[in-house]
């Protein structure tokens, strides 16, 4: 071997180790970029369960039914109020969600046990909380702008319905916090119950009425049986935060009583309305089946996903009460 091979095969030998980094760097440099979109989704996915996403019922079934109350009075509906007013809704809904996480965080509530750990648990920092729950407060104007831009209804009627909700959903637990002084309940009693259902109807009609109030009724008490249970389920670590809720304040039976009232009487005022004015309001009658269920499982004191259950009873209840609404001959049901 000569002295010019021999040199080739030391250089060769002496640049394979560099090589062979600069492969292996660019090995981990794909890695880090195939990790980025994972942790992105990992991130919306986090986001979206701070949501609470199962809860939503609560705020689509008031728009829609609300809707369906305009239709019935006007023959006519706009579906793209319809869809504003839905996101309108679901955005202040969204944010009230991510004011309960934070403020259940910051003050000890929230457990490992609790059923939002989103915090707890650091799948989200309370930072990523509090810029999302602004955000979507913002959507939520954006989107009342838009409706007043294109709705007949006047500007004050819409600001004095819309931020009456905003403000009540985030002073459940933001600010003055209803929910630990035993007033919660009355605040999701109203907000995801009449006053949702009034607004998406006077968006859509272009005044105010009473009427959809009265028509809000069945939907709100099955609304607060939502939170009910749920409050009910939490008695023992809400009382051991030193906050008040009804639930705690009544005990476990009468919660019991209060329950099976919320769940119940809602079918009792659609018997009414189905017998007296039109049998197309009996459809609600349906899911009577999922009461029971949920009344033996809440006698039970099995608490379990029941907040889940009730919110599902809650849509398909919602669903059957707007079809029944919707299907009623013209002018066979009161103040329509």
């Amino acid at each position: 071997m000569g002295p010019a091979d021999l040199v080739q095969k030391i250089s060769i030998s002496a640049e394979s180790p560099r090589g062979n980094e600069r492969n292996g760097s660019g090995s981990a440099l794909a890695g880090v970029d195939g990790a980025a979109p994972g942790r992105w989704r990992h991130k919306c996915a986090a986001y979206v369960l701070a949501l609470r996403p199962w809860s939503f019922s609560a705020s689509l079934t008031p728009v829609a039914l609300g809707s369906a109350l305009a239709y019935r009075a006007e023959g006519a509906l706009d579906p793209g109020l319809l869809v504003g007013s839905a996101v309108t809704v679901l955005a202040v809904h969204g944010a009230g969600n991510l004011v309960n996480t934070y403020y259940d965080f910051s003050k000890g509530i929230d457990h490992k046990k609790s059923d939002d750990r989103t915090l707890v648990d650091q799948i989200l920092e309370p930072q990523d909380v509090v810029r999302f729950g602004v955000f979507l407060y913002t959507v939520g104007c954006i989107c009342a702008a838009g409706l007043y831009a294109v709705s007949t209804l006047k500007l004050e009627h819409l600001a004095l319905i819309y931020f009456g909700g905003l403000s009540s959903s985030f002073l459940y637990t933001g600010g003055i916090g209803f929910k630990y002084v035993a007033l919660g309940d009355v605040v999701i009693l109203i907000t995801f119950g009449p006053l949702a259902v009034m607004f998406a109807h006077a968006v859509q009609v272009g005044y105010l009425s009473v009427s959809p109030l009265l028509y809000a009724v069945p939907l709100a008490l099955s609304t607060e049986a939502i939170l009910h249970s749920n409050n009910t389920r939490d008695m023992e670590s809400d009382r051991q935060a030193g906050i008040v809720t009804l639930a705690i304040l009544i005990g476990p039976t009468f919660s019991y009583v209060l329950y099976t009232v919320l769940l119940f009487l809602p079918y009792l005022i659609f018997c009414v309305l189905a017998t007296r004015y039109t049998i197309s309001m009996a459809l609600p009658l349906l899911t009577i089946p999922m009461a029971f269920s949920l009344e033996r499982q809440f006698r039970s004191q099995s608490f379990s996903k029941i907040p889940q259950r009730t919110a599902k009873l809650n849509l398909l209840l919602g669903l059957f009460y707007v079809f029944g609404i919707t299907l009623a001959p013209a002018g066979a049901l009161p103040k329509l």
